[in-house]
């Protein structure tokens, strides 16, 4: 065990029926019917193949669509075309989830076989909606129609979806209550990886935050501040906007009035507690950047022009960040600088992103802007390792106990069949 959690080291499948929990979730062309991106399904083949290559019958269960609103779900069939590629062998797909066609297609499985059940999210105790508002135990979750349905077919359970670790939902934290269960490969790899940062962290140890995700970043921030695990903080994107605001710097009406119209004003006083009490670890930029007309301009803070909104960090910012990062032992980003996306804006997380591949520290990337920026710049083999979940990650860092962790320990001390 790891983290009392079993491994697939402690399992013998062969001739067994694994349900394996797997998050596959991608941005989809709904106009072709193909996915936009394979990484996340990539990342889980490793667990799918061992499994399959040891005699299980693999049952993989993921969703597709991760808002709260019904028309985001679509199906995993694509998903199915894309893994059999992958494996290099046919992974069935059936367009149920746990009906009676899916289960008769599972008693039918060989030993080897690989079959893809559809979106789980079309059941709707899957839904993020059914999970704020009822808010189910794991042990009620244990009494859902997915698992009761399901849970009689299998001898085993495998959780392969670090990614998807903060939710709590039958699919995830359900089955462990009632069949004994192990964590695949990837969350095995993710969870001990992001472990490592949060307790033994080579040090330096730089967090850079950034992007638009304010909540996340200031619970992170205060944990890994409090904790003494970061010994510097850099700040980029609205996160760095409020705490230059909180402090006194006009950085232009537009920032504010951002802000304000994000209901983020609550923030100027968490960044104002934080600078007062680590103010030392927490570095924020000395120039900002904003662009009019499609052209860009920096400005030193004290120089901005009233009227504007910074939308990314400067040349004389981004070099110390550079450095900073270029002599740190250990570096953890979450979020870009700026609004990477458009060319005139994009300049600090070109750089920071750039120092990230240059550095002999190791790096830990994780967030899907932060991902999405990593392979925009071609850098993906140069990061020391990119985790696929954004919302699991974070709650991790933040010093949150995952609610599929707490399953798993759980699953894990059910006797083997």
């Amino acid at each position: 065990m790891r983290f009392g959690i079993r491994t697939l080291d402690e399992l013998s499948v062969r001739g067994k029926t694994v349900l394996c929990r797997v998050d596959i979730n991608q941005p989809v062309d709904r106009g072709t019917g193909t996915l936009k991106s394979v990484n996340r399904i990539t990342a889980c083949v490793p667990t799918i193949r061992e499994l399959s290559d040891k005699g299980a019958k693999v049952v993989l269960m993921a969703h597709q669509g991760s808002d709260i609103e019904y028309k985001n779900f679509y199906t995993t069939k694509p998903h199915a075309k894309v893994l059999s590629e992958l494996l290099g062998r046919e992974v069935r797909w059936i367009d149920d989830v746990c009906g009676p066609a899916a289960r008769e297609e599972i008693r039918n499985l060989k030993d080897g076989d690989i079959l893809l059940l559809d979106n789980v999210r079309f059941v709707s105790e899957e839904q993020t909606l059914f999970e704020m508002k009822l808010r189910l135990t794991h042990e009620q979750q244990a009494k859902t129609l997915l698992v009761e349905k399901l849970a009689p077919l299998a001898d085993l359970y495998v959780c392969d979806a670090f990614a998807a670790a903060h939710r709590d939902q039958p699919s995830l934290c359900g089955f462990e209550q009632v069949l004994p269960s192990a964590m695949g490969r990837l969350f095995e790899k993710e969870y001990c990886t992001v472990s490592s940062v949060m307790e033994e962290p080579n040090r330096p140890c730089v967090f850079s935050l950034g992007g638009a995700k304010i909540s996340d970043a200031f619970q992170m921030m205060e944990t890994v501040l409090s904790r003494g695990i970061a010994d510097t903080i850099l700040t980029g994107g609205l996160v760095a906007n409020i705490f230059l605001i909180a402090l006194g710097n006009d950085i232009g009406a537009g920032s504010a009035a951002f802000i304000e119209k994000s209901n983020y004003t609550e923030y100027y006083e968490k960044a104002k507690a934080l600078y007062a009490e680590y103010g030392k670890k927490i570095v924020l930029p000395t120039d900002l950047a904003w662009v009019k007309d499609g052209e860009r301009f920096e400005a030193k803070l004290g120089e901005i022009p009233s009227d504007i909104g910074a939308i990314d960090i400067g040349h004389e910012s981004a070099e110390t960040y550079r450095k900073i990062i270029l002599a740190a032992k250990t570096v953890f980003v979450n979020g870009p600088m700026g609004v990477f996306e458009q060319e005139p804006s994009e300049y600090g997380t070109k750089a920071l992103w750039q120092a990230l591949a240059d550095t002999e520290g190791f790096t830990v990337l994780g967030g899907g802007d932060s991902i999405t920026a990593t392979e925009k710049y071609k850098l993906t083999d140069k990061i020391g390792y990119i985790c696929t979940g954004g919302g699991a990650l974070i709650r991790f860092l933040s010093g949150e106990e995952l609610p599929v962790v707490k399953a798993l320990r759980h699953g894990s001390t059910l006797p083997l069949k």
